[in-house]
């Protein structure tokens, strides 16, 4: 699994941001098993995000359920990151 973060600059500060990249790396470092096939995976935080509120719990909330379904689907997807369709 390879993980792209893009945090703009409309989240807040380089302290801010590179928390918010801290606290997603760590989810996905700790969750990476859930996944056994190669996928890349970009997340870009929503603009109305509150970098305060940004705590492992609320990434689990929001991350969790999308890691169970990427890893329900077995070859159903797309077997090409780069594919078109």
């Amino acid at each position: 699994m390879r993980l792209g973060l893009t945090v703009s600059r409309k989240v807040g500060r380089a302290v801010v941001r590179n928390r918010v990249r801290r606290v997603l790396r760590e989810f996905f470092r700790l969750h990476q098993g859930m996944i056994g096939r190669a996928i890349d995976i970009v997340v870009v935080p929503k603009r109305n995000l509150d970098p305060k509120q940004v705590d492992m719990a609320l990434v689990e909330q929001e991350f969790l359920p999308v890691l169970s379904r990427l890893a329900r689907e077995d070859g159903g997807g797309m077997t090409d990151a780069r594919s078109p369709c």
